[in-house]
């Protein structure tokens, strides 16, 4: 039994899981175990410039209805939110007053249904961990059944030891032993799921994919009209970098052709400088994709269903809060580094409405505020009369970092920041709701 524990492809195959998802696994198995370390170096990749852009686009409305019968929204829902205290699934956090993420997204599904008289199926990928209790929230919007499942089941893989790429054993606490593979791993459980096939089969040709902690993230119809009539096979939404995400990951060019995506740990030391400078790769992902789900089942029927993504090799430890647990190897793949597999792919640049994901408690009460909006389609705008464009808020992680001190420290509600500057707090302080936060404040 230990000997099976031991070996990782063993290890994957004693839980029942899909053999193309052992078969992906151990291929990134083998290239680490041979030296692979994942890095894209500047031998490899070169700045893109002149991403064509959101505001050049036109809607041609006479038969958008007809693309948006074509068209299925997926939600990356796998995400805990552990760095904010939580259990559960993210998406299930109070967004916007009632409203938890995962029920705005209900209703910007259903706004669009209503208003263009189409299914437009909203599909989750969710992890074993997110998945019942998201299951669960969804049975109280009874009019969002359709002919698709709700979700398919992300992959889980096992852990590796530093020192001998065999499987971590944690019997202090068992699930620490297996990770997620990134959510690359989309392309293999939307097939193992055999929900692909139902797409394709129910005459779905389009899929909008993002992460639900993003609700700006909406189901852009200008975007849809370009993507499909340019036949487009794969489409990622970049958006211009600033100094907040020099660490994220940017668009690149190679230079045999085409595009890709570099994240920082596909970045060798060396060149840590030159992922930074947001001068010179000027574009981040915002991890909102458009699929051409025809073009993608061929590409995968091409390739025996094994997706060759680039490789994002993370070094951590077992039990992540305990730093002195066995140091372990997390072999991942993103979604978005599938732009390299298509020759025709395309990145679209929009503005930073359409990118507010919720990492932090910080960025959690800015989408608490009065900062920005809940509209009638439920898309989330800035608000008209906001005055800074971009409002730093540093909240101390001592007193502000989990979910439950942030309600006890924003008991009724968080002030208005519309006129507000800087937000830095570093002691322990409560908010009054009734008296607006203005200019700089640094407590």
């Amino acid at each position: 039994m230990s000997d099976m524990l031991n070996d990782p492809i063993a290890k994957m195959a004693a839980t029942g899981q899909a053999q193309l998802a052992i078969d992906t696994f151990s291929r990134h198995l083998h290239a680490v175990r041979n030296g692979a370390t994942g890095f894209l170096t500047k031998d490899h990749i070169k700045p893109v410039k002149n991403i064509p852009s959101i505001e050049t686009l036109d809607l041609h409305s006479e038969n958008i209805r007809d693309k948006i019968k074509k068209t299925i929204v997926l939600k990356l829902n796998g995400g805990l939110g552990t760095s904010m205290g939580l259990n559960g699934a993210k998406s299930l956090l109070p967004a916007k007053g009632k409203w938890s993420f995962l029920d705005v997204i209900v209703q910007q599904v259903l706004y669009i249904r209503k208003r263009f008289r189409v299914p437009l199926p909203l599909v989750l990928m969710n992890s074993f961990r997110t998945k019942e209790e998201s299951l669960n929230a969804l049975k109280k919007h009874k009019e969002l059944g359709g002919s698709l499942p709700f979700d398919f089941l992300q992959h889980q893989v096992p852990k590796i030891r530093q020192d001998n790429y065999l499987s971590v054993q944690y019997p202090q606490d068992p699930s620490h032993e297996w990770c997620p593979p990134g959510h690359g791993d989309i392309y293999t459980s939307i097939v193992t799921s055999g929900i692909l096939k139902q797409m394709l089969d129910q005459g779905y040709e389009y899929a909008f994919v993002s992460n639900s902690d993003n609700l700006g993230a909406t189901l852009d119809l200008k975007i849809l009209d370009w993507f499909a009539e340019e036949e487009c096979p794969f489409l990622m939404e970049v958006a211009d970098r600033n100094i907040n995400d020099k660490k994220g990951g940017h668009l690149a060019g190679l230079k045999v052709g085409g595009l890709a995506l570099r994240e920082l740990a596909q970045c060798p030391a060396d060149e840590l400088d030159t992922f930074q400078n947001t001068r010179i790769f000027q574009y981040f992902n915002t991890n909102s994709l458009w699929i051409n789900l025809k073009q993608l089942s061929s590409t995968l029927a091409e390739r025996d269903f094994v997706l060759d993504l680039p490789l994002i090799v993370k070094q951590k430890t077992v039990n992540p809060n305990d730093t002195k647990s066995t140091p372990i190897y997390q072999l991942e793949t993103a979604m978005g580094s599938a732009i390299s597999l298509f020759s025709k792919a395309a990145a679209i640049r929009v503005s930073r409405d359409r990118f507010m994901p919720v990492k932090t408690t910080n960025d959690l009460i800015r989408l608490w505020s009065d900062l920005f909006e809940l509209q009638e389609d439920f898309s989330i705008t800035t608000a008209p009369d906001r005055k800074v464009p971009e409002l730093e808020i540093d909240l101390d992680p001592n007193y502000f970092g989990q979910i439950h001190q942030l309600k006890a420290h924003f008991p009724n509600g968080v002030p208005s920041l519309k006129y507000c500057e800087q937000l830095v707090v570093k002691n322990d302080v409560t908010f009054d709701s009734k008296y607006p936060l203005t200019g700089c404040i640094n407590l």
